[in-house]
């Protein structure tokens, strides 16, 4: 009980933010020196406000050696605090100071990059055309990258396919579109001449295919072997458009994308697609929210835009 009463008086009275700001620092560095750097003190200063920090809550945080600073339990459980408690420091900050000086607030987004170019790109120029000052802060990633960033308060929200696999109750998903795979290959390619594809023209092509670990991938080569077919051995694996634009212009090869994306890149005169009928099932295109935390008047005003946006996409 003791140490209960001491830990809580700590963090009620205590702890201010700086010392949060340290032990996020030295959790992302992992090392005093690179820390100090960051925070434009010096090595002794870490050093004696991490000292500080653990006196006062009676616990140690991070383990230190030659190789480095690595967080203890007890740390690891202030660090996720700390990261929660400064990402709504920042969110206060930057809506005071829009209100003080009449700019149009921030926003952060966790994006997908299938979401990029065909929903938030154009979402974030129509906000742009009624807030000239708002200011997008977008940070590219996977749901397992970005949904924690997401549940600390370090995102606003996520925008992206909605994975059936990370539904939970501190999440709010929101459907805004389906749509299906194309396969694609340069413009003027033998393929994209033909009035249908086989699976069996791809096979001894090269191929644009998604990385090893993506659900997609094991979706498209069960397609080849329901069609008794072998996958592509020559294959470039990349989850990026550059990528797979890249090579599919360089080495003719042929790559798959969601219908959305390809009729974008097409437009611009990128890919061509191919009449290959592609039977994988993409999750939709939607938006997540953490349910315990509102959003601020431009997140709200960006989301109002995506809304208008998927029901453009065709």
């Amino acid at each position: 009980m003791a140490a209960m009463a001491r830990i809580d008086r700590a963090l009620r009275s205590n702890i201010k933010l700086r010392h949060l700001q340290l032990i996020v620092a030295l959790d992302e560095f992992r090392h005093v020196g690179r820390t100090a750097e960051f925070l434009s003190v010096t090595q002794p200063a870490v050093s004696k406000m991490l000292s500080e920090v653990e006196q006062m809550l009676g616990v140690q945080l991070f383990e230190r050696s030659q190789r480095g600073s690595e967080p203890t339990p007890s740390g690891r459980s202030l660090i996720r605090s700390g990261r929660s408690v400064l990402a709504d420091y920042e969110r206060t900050r930057d809506e005071t100071v829009a209100l003080e000086s009449g700019a149009a607030g921030r926003t952060r987004v966790g994006s997908m990059v299938v979401a990029m170019p065909t929903l938030l790109v154009p979402a974030v120029e129509k906000l742009k055309a009624r807030a000239p000052g708002a200011t997008v802060l977008v940070e590219e990633g996977d749901l397992t990258h970005l949904l924690p960033k997401l549940r600390l308060g370090e995102l606003d929200f996520f925008v992206g396919r909605l994975e059936p696999g990370y539904a939970a109750p501190d999440l709010v998903p929101e459907k805004l579109y389906e749509e299906t795979m194309v396969a694609v290959a340069r413009p003027g390619h033998p393929l994209t001449k033909r009035r249908s594809v086989r699976w069996s023209d791809l096979a001894p092509l090269p191929c644009v295919l998604p990385p090893p670990w993506a659900s997609l991938r094991v979706k498209l080569e069960q397609q080849f072997y329901r069609e008794g077919l072998e996958p592509p051995a020559d294959v470039v694996e990349t989850p990026s458009f550059l990528g797979q634009i890249t090579f599919v212009r360089g080495r003719d090869a042929v790559a798959f994308m969601a219908g959305s994306v390809a009729r974008h890149f097409e437009r611009e005169g990128l890919v061509q697609r191919i009449k290959l009928p592609v039977r994988v099932e993409l999750p939709p295109v939607g938006l997540i929210f953490a349910r315990s935390r509102a959003l601020t008047a431009t997140s709200q005003h960006l989301v109002k835009c995506l809304r208008e946006v998927a029901r453009e996409v065709d």
